[in-house]
């Protein structure tokens, strides 16, 4: 989760159409090192990036990093109203897309569920319809990804997610 609207849609969508009773969840965020940056709050001012002695910096990050938690526990609401159990998983990286997909290995997880808008890949002139980190994903992931893009009006208006599916799949030495 990034802690936006596609996120929490995406929780919800997969409460109702994905798991299973018995299923347990890990909600996954990879909070940037570089630079305090959230998904749907913006950047901080930039006298809050850049703080001026150690102690300012350390309780800049317990803050933020305390903002990010009481996100991802809004975003688990479908999830324990469900009875599904779940964790929060929060991992700090400078390279988002591919510490999202180390964890997912480390961790063990049999399918990864993602949100998106549909626009980002559009946004920045590929042919694709993901945006950079959803796409990474797709393709570099050790397991199944399942990708639900948020309802808009330029769907019709009728509410009803876009979903697309990746089997993982091994390769063999030589890119085959």
């Amino acid at each position: 989760v990034d802690l936006s609207e596609e996120s929490a849609y995406a929780v919800r969508w997969a409460v109702q159409n994905y798991l299973r009773p018995g299923d347990a969840v890990i909600l996954l965020h990879v909070s940037p090192t570089n630079v305090l940056y959230g998904a749907d709050w913006g950047p901080l001012s930039q006298a809050q990036q850049s703080p001026r002695t150690p102690e300012t910096q350390k309780q800049l990050e317990d803050d933020f990093d305390a903002f990010t938690a009481s996100k991802a526990a809004d975003l688990a609401k479908p999830l324990k109203e469900a009875g599904f159990p779940f964790k929060i998983h929060i991992a700090k990286d400078h390279d988002m897309r591919e510490r999202l997909c180390l964890e997912l290995e480390r961790l063990g997880l049999s399918a990864v569920i993602m949100g998106s808008r549909g626009c980002g890949a559009e946004k920045r002139g590929n042919d694709g319809r993901l945006g950079s980190v959803t796409d990474y994903c797709v393709h570099h992931c050790v397991c199944p990804v399942v990708v639900v893009r948020h309802p808009d009006e330029k769907d019709g208006g009728n509410g009803q997610p876009v979903v697309t599916d990746k089997d993982a799949r091994v390769e063999e030495k030589g890119g085959k």
